[in-house]
């Protein structure tokens, strides 16, 4: 007769499965499964669910028609989601509930509110395929965020391994699916808010986040010493642009990470072969 597991075990299987907080962060376990919440993991929890407030006040933006500031409220949930984990590894605040909390957050704020916020904006002129674009999208943001949680343990990953994430993550797909909005807020050129444009446009992002493309991953970015003062002073220079010219700028992340994109298979390509070949160097032969 088999005996059940004891409860440090069982406490010890929960924190092992445990998801992360963020698609880019390094493979570490998700403690504090079985205690509850102390103060200092409060923080990180806290912009977690500023980050779902801001998406979803997106959409009460969207519903008084003011299309900008409900852009902006989603994007402001970008930035605090790149942040809340970060903060959770630097106090080592890192919990289960935190974990599962930021990924019905981003479930929220980056599959939900846009798809709302793009279908009152444009899709709603497309009759029935309008709503069907502004679904995938939602359906396949949920998707991407579960297909992450359950391989958070999985050992073969090749993409995580070298560096690369999988599909394009939910806080960049959402930012991707507004690029027609950056435009037509600048130029107020109605093409760019032509719903077959936006179903079409919708609908590519969604396929995007559940591929299985590599895609790159900027917490695997290691800039070499001599080029980091001039990355600090790019970075600089965009975020003034963003206070300045938010909409041109926004439009210009947007193009620059999709002109990467092919950049991420030719060099995971590179990596997988040379892998590959190294495997069988190493391989025993037959004699």
């Amino acid at each position: 007769m088999s005996r059940l597991p004891s409860r440090k075990s069982r406490a010890n299987l929960v924190s092992r499965v445990g998801p992360k907080a963020a698609e880019d962060e390094d493979d570490e376990r998700v403690v504090g499964a079985g205690s509850g919440l102390t103060l200092r993991a409060m923080l990180p929890n806290a912009i977690t669910a500023a980050a779902l407030c801001s998406g979803l006040t997106g959409v009460r933006f969207a519903i008084d028609g003011a299309w900008s500031y409900a852009i902006l409220a989603v994007v402001l949930a970008a930035v605090l989601d790149g942040v809340d984990g970060r903060i959770a590894r630097l106090l080592n605040a890192q919990s289960r509930f935190g974990a599962e909390l930021d990924s019905l957050a981003d479930s929220l704020s980056f599959g939900m509110a846009p798809a709302i916020i793009l279908f009152l904006w444009s899709l709603k002129d497309l009759e029935r395929f309008g709503w069907f674009a502004a679904l995938a999208f939602a359906i396949c943001c949920a998707l991407r965020l579960a297909r992450f949680n359950a391989q958070i343990d999985t050992d073969d990953q090749p993409h995580k391994s070298a560096g690369f994430l999988t599909g394009v993550p939910a806080p960049v797909g959402a930012g991707l699916a507004f690029a027609p909005f950056y435009l037509w807020q600048e130029t107020q050129l109605d093409f760019f808010r032509d719903p077959v444009l936006m179903a079409v446009w919708v609908s590519a992002i969604a396929a995007l986040m559940i591929s299985n493309m590599a895609t790159l991953s900027w917490g695997a970015v290691r800039p070499r010493r001599g080029i980091r003062l001039w990355l600090i002073a790019l970075l600089t220079l965009v975020f003034a642009a963003l206070l300045l010219e938010p909409w041109w700028t926004l439009s210009a992340i947007s193009a620059t990470y999709l002109l990467l994109m092919p950049y991420a298979l030719f060099k995971y390509g590179v990596i997988k072969r040379r892998r590959a070949r190294e495997a069988t160097e190493l391989s025993p032969r037959p004699e």
